[in-house]
């Protein structure tokens, strides 16, 4: 039997047919317009309402940083230090055991910066800096012990593998800003982020719409960089002669969307190949600039590089830029606390304090929301003596930029660090809040899937106007 579109049939039919063909093929142009996938799915798309930020770069702390040694202090850790934990705290289950282990108080030294007179230990002392800058939300909670689900859950939504990330989910709400670069770009350091790709993936969404991994070092995408022995004119050649057999097929069947996506795949990797070597070539910047984001230090060069390259990327018109402090769980810290987040600390302050300076300097910190934080906290409790175990029941996070409060506080921990109590912040709380600042609707951002329509904060997810308003 032989095959036969809706076209064909209306085309063959009556008058009546082929006034129905027509307005088809108007609406086909105005999807394309509108930058349907019938067009090109990266296409810049009006948001649901008027955005506060334009782009994201999320700093991650890959491995879960103890936030009452850092912004959270807790002077009652003191009274109870060496004690088991009260009965009146609730029993606790941990991933290395049932949290037993005797309450350990944080020796750090603690002071009040800027005008808000926010907390900051001495382990982020040029993060401290810039208090003024943020909103610092003490509250947050998420549903995994682990650390390769709890990473997925902050990325993704679901402590379970195979659902878009954030990222995803923002280029497919929005589009793209750049047509030479990937919209959503991650970034690490020595090591493989904890949980790999899943943590960037599309998801059921279409593949175009996945982040990029860039490398450190050389090409900063595998197979970007033409062979040597190719000329350009024979590498435009070669793409333009696979575009047409690829448009030809198209033709047979207009609304293959995947075969739209890998036409501009081919499209884009083709400007990528001027395109990504220019946009980190970090020689480019100053040398004063390069300092304040530590890169003169080779104990901060690194994420210095990388958070530079982010604020470059975003300068550029990228609109997700993740990058990994520590990645491969780095910042775990179930002993030498003091040897672990010490060096972790340092590596990471320098950086971001430059990062929020350098945005803030060229007028990009207005509509560019920085995003600090891990996939959950540390025990008040230790363990071995001498570190803390993941505590996902309450931890802090920061914003800064992108229309976050400044100077701002949302959410309390109790007496102790352990559990948020005041102002619950779940992670499905804290995707629906950065999507509503980027001006969309974490409720009407939806996609079909098995007959279902998906959304990034699955049947969950509760804005939070307190950070925003």
């Amino acid at each position: 039997m032989t095959h036969r579109t809706r076209r064909d049939f209306l085309l063959k039919s009556s008058a009546l047919g082929s006034l129905a063909l027509r307005y088809l093929l108007a609406s086909d142009n105005a999807l394309a317009a509108a930058g349907t996938p019938s067009a090109n799915p990266l296409a810049p798309k009006p948001a649901h309402h008027t955005p506060k930020a334009k782009s994201v770069i999320w700093c991650f702390m890959d491995g879960g940083p103890s936030h009452i040694d850092l912004f959270d202090p807790k002077p009652a850790l003191e009274k109870y230090a060496g004690q088991p934990l009260p009965p009146s705290f609730g029993k606790v289950m941990t991933a290395m055991g049932t949290g037993n282990n005797t309450l350990m108080p944080s020796p750090r030294k603690w002071k009040q910066y800027g005008q808000s007179g926010m907390w900051v230990s001495d382990w982020y002392p040029h993060v401290a800096q810039h208090v003024d800058d943020l909103c610092v939300i003490r509250s947050c909670w998420a549903d995994g012990l682990n650390h390769v689900g709890s990473v997925c859950q902050m990325n993704t939504g679901s402590l379970l593998g195979g659902r878009p990330s954030m990222g995803a989910w923002v280029l497919y709400g929005l589009g793209s800003m750049n047509e030479n670069l990937p919209a959503f770009v991650v970034l690490a350091e020595d090591r493989p982020i904890t949980g790999g790709p899943k943590n960037w993936s599309s998801g059921f969404l279409p593949a175009t719409y996945q982040g990029t991994l860039f490398r450190n070092t050389g090409s900063p995408i595998l197979y970007l960089d033409t062979p040597n022995s190719v000329a350009p004119e024979q590498q435009r050649s070669k793409l333009d002669f696979i575009g047409k057999l690829n448009q030809n097929f198209a033709a047979t069947d207009p609304h293959d969307t995947e075969l739209a996506a890998r036409l501009n795949s081919y499209e884009l990797a083709y400007r990528m190949q001027t395109a990504a070597p220019e946009a980190v070539d970090l020689t480019k910047e100053s040398e004063a600039t390069r300092k304040l984001y530590g890169m003169d230090d080779p104990k901060t060069a690194k994420y210095g590089a990388n958070c530079l390259l982010a604020r470059r990327l975003v300068e550029r018109g990228v609109r997700f830029v993740e990058a990994y402090s520590g990645s491969g769980s780095q910042w775990d810290s179930h002993t030498d606390m003091e040897g672990n987040h010490g060096r972790m600390c340092r590596s990471s302050d320098k950086p971001i304090a430059g990062l929020i300076a350098d945005l803030k300097a060229r007028g990009m910190l207005d509509d560019t929301l920085v995003v600090w934080g891990g996939e959950f906290g540390r025990t008040p409790f230790n363990e071995a003596g001498d570190g803390r175990d993941h505590n996902p029941w309450g931890f802090t996070i920061f914003m800064a930029g992108g229309g976050a409060r400044p100077g701002k506080y949302v959410g309390t921990t109790d007496e102790i660090g352990l559990r948020a109590v005041e102002r619950p912040i779940h992670v499905h709380d804290i995707h629906a809040t950065i999507l509503h600042m980027l001006g969309l609707n974490h409720l009407n951002l939806t996609f079909m899937h098995n007959g279902r329509a998906e959304r990034p904060t699955i049947v969950a997810g509760n804005l939070v106007p307190e950070i925003y308003t």
